[in-house]
């Protein structure tokens, strides 16, 4: 008897259809063809504990699972549960009328309790695609996949549950209801911390402002404890809120990295990453044996804090040249090739040398000049010069400290940066994928940031003074563009590009100069 059960393989962030074909014939024997990996070999191992343990007779026939199409590879435990029910199915022990109408996933364990899985998120996206009426998962993940409307989600908890209501046997299972515009509309401004307990730092407060209003990334450098790191965890209680659109494609490439927690269904805050600096450019970027997103794309949407810059490796920085130009990143390999999105804002923060105490107000650097150089040599020019705003930090003085008035508020910065967004989302409507300053062209540059000759001849005298590069005249332009937008000006005025020009003093030649 054959029989098809229907289930998915994910690919990047997308799902990919599996029809799992199941024949019992005449033997003893059972072979899973179609380009399965250990894991999935393995499978029937599971299956027969958990047929064992909850007293279902195991067929005593032939058993060949096709698992089609065979030219994608499966991979995972979470084939478990369609291919035991397909087993099942083609033996007579369950009921196949229904099983067209629904996709399957979960992996077992021995005892027949169905565990969590990746990617589901994807899935439940492909099978509304599909037409499926609805779709069987692991409980844990009932409510991520029920934030996809038009489809039914059943949560289920072990092997029994899902025969019985194959078979009819038990009343039908409770669907996992999510009201998915509520629960988004009423966490997505709750946050754990706020500018309003940063103490002085107005100028660095100014820098992130802009940051969030144009997309911008940005460095600080300053010395150990002068606030660089508190600073940027606070940033996301500023940038505007998550779209729907976005927190179902941030969801995406956190449900297939395996990094949601147990009964969550969306994301409802931009993420903020920030990798340790010992991290590899593998983890970093994404790939592996079995591909992975990497830190760079669980930031989409979000931040990417690298605290403590100049400690990474500088293969493992230069590997964020490319994603944070084209906003994607493509993993090749001789067997797959996968793509995810980076459209992240990069913040990042270093100390000035080694002993972290140049040009600090009250303690003296111990390092030479030759070591401060050095060190500050480990971030590239190329690199440096994809960072649009680029500040200093020094210590916050006693006064500012023991002041117990609170600083302004998150969502009065937060405020103004979303009326900054709002004019660039009319500026850039006609352009599908440009949504901010920081994603413009040199042919909206020219278009929407053109200087007037005041401002060229201020540009002119800095390019000049600090060696700047073709690609930080533009970065000047935007954080310009940005800086105009949050005074609500149609046009760059000469006070705002010297305001920008003001974010590029830590250029390679501008730090050679003064060592």
């Amino acid at each position: 008897m054959l029989i098809k059960v229907f289930a998915a393989a994910v690919q990047g962030v997308d799902a990919t259809l599996i029809t799992i074909e199941v024949n019992s014939s005449i033997g003893c024997t059972i072979n899973i063809v179609g380009l399965p990996d250990s894991a999935v070999k393995e499978s029937h191992q599971r299956i027969l504990s958990a047929f064992s343990v909850n007293k279902i007779k195991m067929p005593t026939s032939n058993i060949t699972i096709n698992m089609a199409p065979a030219d994608i590879r499966k991979e995972g435990a979470a084939y478990d549960l369609p291919l035991a029910i397909g087993i099942l199915s083609a033996s007579g022990q369950v009921s196949s009328e229904k099983l067209s109408r629904y996709l399957i996933m979960g992996e077992l364990s021995l005892d027949g309790t169905v565990q969590p899985i990746k990617g589901v998120l994807p899935i439940a996206i492909k099978a509304r695609e599909l037409g499926f009426e609805g779709m069987m998962v692991p409980v844990e993940n009932a409510r991520e996949a029920a934030v996809v409307n038009k489809l039914t989600v059943y949560g289920i908890r072990n092997l029994t549950e899902v025969i019985r209501f194959l078979n009819e046997t038990t009343p039908t299972l409770e669907p996992t209801i999510v009201h998915t515009r509520e629960e988004f509309a009423a966490q997505a401004d709750i946050f754990d911390d706020d500018f309003a307990d940063v103490k002085g730092q107005e100028n660095v407060k100014r820098a992130l402002e802009i940051a969030a209003a144009g997309g911008h990334n940005l460095i600080m450098i300053g010395a150990p404890g002068s606030g660089k790191s508190m600073m940027a965890k606070r940033l996301p209680s500023i940038l505007p809120p998550l779209s729907l659109n976005e927190s179902l494609e941030t969801t995406k490439i956190h449900s297939v990295a395996g990094k949601l927690s147990k009964h969550t269904s969306l994301i409802h805050q931009r993420p903020f990453r920030d990798p340790h600096h010992t991290i590899s450019s593998t983890a970093l970027v994404g790939g592996g044996s079995f591909p992975q997103p990497g830190e760079i794309s669980l930031a989409h949407n979000g931040v990417l804090f690298l605290d403590e810059l100049a400690e990474f490796k500088r293969d493992v920085l230069e590997v964020l040249r490319q994603p944070l130009e084209d906003r994607k990143i493509t993993i090749s390999r001789v067997k797959w090739t996968v793509e995810y999105p980076t459209g992240f804002m990069l913040i990042a923060s270093m100390n000035p040398c080694p002993c972290g105490y140049y040009n600090h107000p009250t303690r003296s650097c111990v390092c030479g000049s030759a070591a401060v150089q050095k060190y500050l040599n480990r971030i590239s020019g190329p690199l440096l010069d994809r960072i649009d705003i680029q500040v200093e930090i020094v210590p916050v003085a006693f006064e500012e400290i023991s002041d117990t008035r609170r600083s302004e508020p998150s969502h009065v910065i937060r405020q103004r940066v979303i009326r900054a967004r709002e004019i660039q989302a009319q500026r850039y409507a006609s352009h599908p994928h440009i949504h901010c300053n920081a994603q413009m062209n040199t042919t909206l540059l020219t278009e929407y940031a053109q200087p007037d000759s005041q401002s060229l001849h201020m540009l002119k005298t800095a390019m000049e003074k600090f060696s700047l590069s073709a690609r930080a005249y533009d970065r000047i332009l935007k954080v310009a563009r940005t800086i105009a937008d949050l005074e609500g000006k149609s046009h760059v005025q000469s006070s705002h590009i010297a305001e920008a020009i003001g974010y590029r003093n830590l250029d390679r030649e501008n730090w050679a100069s003064k060592y």
